[in-house]
């Protein structure tokens, strides 16, 4: 299966009409999940005032979607539908310019945000680059969740990490890789920022 762009913006109905608070739901998605977490891309601020470029990271640490993609895969078990998933690609990203169908249909509308709305398999996750980006690495998926609708990632543009609302069980096999840094959260308060 391919990303294909869905006029029919009908199946994020769920985010658009849950009544989480605007905010909430741009960083961890729809308040109905057990539990919540964040995948930090980078180590949370160790000083106030502290900016992201102050930051220093290995050469080799993963970008954001290498992150985004792993924390995906490992989301596969938590699914009965990873053959049905859909993506939201945020309008204002400048490394990843709508596709030409998105730039002139409907898009998925939230206070603040407007997304073009993605349907495939969990697994095209690991083509997001090359069909959205012109193969150069690109932000992460704003919204990504399957059509059960057992889990949701969200990646804003302002955060340095990714909000992630699903079962216990989902959270706690993400704290358990060793490959993420991932943390549970609750929505409802204030979370880490770079000035």
């Amino acid at each position: 299966m391919r990303l294909t762009y869905c006029p029919d913006t009908s199946p994020a109905d769920w985010l658009v009409r849950s009544g989480t608070p605007p905010m909430q739901l741009i960083t961890f998605g729809p308040a109905v999940f057990e539990a919540y977490a964040r995948l930090r891309f980078i180590p949370d601020p160790s000083a106030p005032g502290q900016s992201e470029n102050e930051v220093e990271l290995p050469g080799d640490h993963p970008s954001d979607i290498a992150q985004v993609r792993r924390a995906l895969h490992l989301r596969a078990p938590f699914t009965s539908a990873a053959d049905e998933c859909y993506f939201c690609l945020w309008e204002g990203y400048s490394d990843a310019p709508l596709p030409p169908d998105a730039r002139h249909g409907p898009l998925v509308e939230i206070p603040h945000r407007r997304f073009a709305l993605f349907r495939g398999s969990l697994h095209d996750i690991d083509a997001w680059e090359a069909e959205l980006g012109g193969g150069l690495p690109i932000a992460p998926p704003a919204y990504a969740w399957p059509a059960d609708h057992r889990w949701c990632l969200t990646a804003d543009v302002d955060p340095h990490w990714a909000g992630i609302g699903a079962q216990r069980a989902a959270i706690d096999a993400l704290a358990g890789d060793r490959s993420l840094d991932v943390v549970p959260a609750r929505p409802t308060e204030s979370q880490p920022n770079y000035s």
